[in-house]
């Protein structure tokens, strides 16, 4: 027997004010929650090759372009932008691509790292990147998660996390600011055009789940969920079983990143809790009645709503998404199983993406779009070549004849090796180091040499002797893979 919970609901006594913005967000959430039905999937592949785009591993460190120091979220100095030494900033004004209202629309769905307002923090990261894709043509529609520490690199600041460009967009005032700055980022590594966004805070969403009378879950496992509140954190815990959560319980359940697989479980808790206001949405109808009620939550959610979207672009895409039936609908999540695990210099982890699976991702939710980054053509033994990175080979094998036999047959297969010699010490597993971003080469080897993707490290060096260094492992001595 399933086990059903309700949390009790607070009541809110309703204003009186204009209707504009209260529509807005109720179909947004409505555009949003009809996207995943139950007819939705997850597209996930079990890979172990490295990184087979050209996006890039690493680079320079995020900078500003005026010269005048400004503080990250995490409080240390950004220094100027290479060869910027005027004020303002040198990066162009985003333009969004206008939807002719007859092809696919896509909008970017943001959410606020509500750490950042805790540390008063005068521009935020995002906490949340949801794409969401409707085309009226073929009745499809998808959504797509983007994880937070996706290593990807920020127009005008080089490679960065993903969730750093909202926030380098407000804190340079960048033309269109921190949601301008995240579009271009996520359109330029996914290849999709983006039409809109819709950066909805923690209070709008809190009070529409509220309003609607809660959003039922089935959670699947036992979960601690911090509630956020006016005074300290409030720590409450949640059963398995089918339970009707407030909004502020549903916000904490759909934040919450302390569970086995981290940000890739909050990414489908998320979506999940989309799910339930769509189906809550559903059971009561809740849309025409919402309508109705529009002047009553404007105050609460006329400051916590920033988009580009219209009241007639509201109004055509909660039309359209009722339109896509249940079956025409895919989910994805960008997981674990997309990307490898890294570190930047400063020690923070960052998640490396492996453009191939994550086009193959899009392609199964978006149907259609460019390469991932720019790619050099040809097979991946003509793309390492191309790539000509200077590649150190360290021999930490117990094989004392690895070393020469493996830089003989690197060269003999076109590999830049430029350096050679003993390793710092014993290595049981070959290892990886990538100074500079060298995906076709870091790929190539990995394969080659079945080095194990725990075993990939990026330590970002500018003045590196060498781009990428290979240390020899007794595993390759074993596995008889150098002839």
């Amino acid at each position: 027997m399933t086990e059903h919970h309700v949390v009790p609901i607070p009541k809110k006594r309703p204003s009186n004010k204009r209707l504009v913005l209260r529509l807005l967000f109720a179909v947004l959430v409505f555009f949003s929650a009809c996207l995943i039905s139950a007819g939705a999937f997850y597209v996930t592949r079990q890979i172990t090759i490295q990184w087979s785009g050209s996006t890039g591993l690493l680079g320079p460190q995020i900078v500003k372009s005026s010269g005048t120091p400004v503080m990250n979220a995490l409080g240390t100095p950004l220094p100027p932008l290479p060869g910027e030494g005027g004020e303002g900033s040198s990066i162009a004004a985003t333009k969004l691509t206008p939807w002719d209202g007859a092809g696919r629309v896509t909008v970017l769905l943001l959410g606020l790292d509500y750490r950042d307002w805790e540390a008063n923090q005068e521009a935020s990261r995002s906490d949340t990147m949801i794409m969401l894709t409707l085309d009226p043509q073929s009745k499809t529609a998808g959504i797509m998660s983007i994880p937070r520490d996706l290593w990807v690199n920020i127009p005008g600041f080089e490679h960065a996390r993903i969730n750093t460009a909202y926030y380098l967009g407000d804190a340079y005032q960048l033309p269109g600011g921190g949601p301008a700055l995240a579009v271009k980022t996520v359109e330029q590594f996914i290849g999709v055009p983006i039409n809109y966004y819709a950066q909805i805070d923690f209070a709008a969403f809190v009070r529409f789940i509220d309003e609607i009378g809660g959003v039922q879950i089935d959670v699947p496992a036992p979960i601690t969920i911090d509630l956020l509140g006016t005074g300290a954190k409030t720590k409450k815990k949640l059963k398995p079983g089918v339970q009707v959560l407030p909004g502020e319980w549903a916000l904490a359940y759909a934040r919450n990143r302390y569970t086995e697989n981290g940000d890739f479980d909050r990414a489908a808790r998320q979506q999940q809790v989309i799910l339930g206001i769509r189906d809550q949405v559903l059971q009561v109808k809740i849309l025409p009645k919402l309508i109705s009620k529009a002047p009553a939550l404007y105050e609460q959610l006329a400051s916590g709503i920033r988009t580009n979207l219209t009241l007639d672009d509201v109004i055509r895409l909660a039309l359209l998404a009722q339109s896509v039936p249940e079956e025409s609908i895919k989910r994805g999540i960008i997981n674990k199983d997309n990307v490898f695990f890294g570190e930047t210099p400063d020690g923070q982890s960052i998640l490396i993406p492996i453009p191939d699976d994550i086009q193959n991702l899009r392609d199964e939710i978006f149907a259609t779009g460019g390469a991932i980054g720019p790619q050099l053509p040809g097979t991946p033994q003509e793309q390492m070549k191309a790539e000509a990175a200077r590649l150190a080979v360290y021999d930490g094998s117990s094989d004392p004849n690895l070393g020469g036999r493996a830089v003989e047959y690197l060269r003999s297969l076109g590999a830049n090796v430029t350096q050679t010699g003993a390793a710092d010490r014993a290595y049981a597993g070959s290892t990886i180091v990538d100074h500079t971003g060298n995906p076709y080469v870091v790929k190539y080897l990995v394969e080659l040499l079945h080095i194990a993707p725990g075993n990939i490290y990026v330590e970002f060096d500018p003045n590196s002797a060498v781009d990428v260094e290979l240390y020899l492992g007794s595993d390759l001595a074993r596995l008889n893979i150098v002839p």
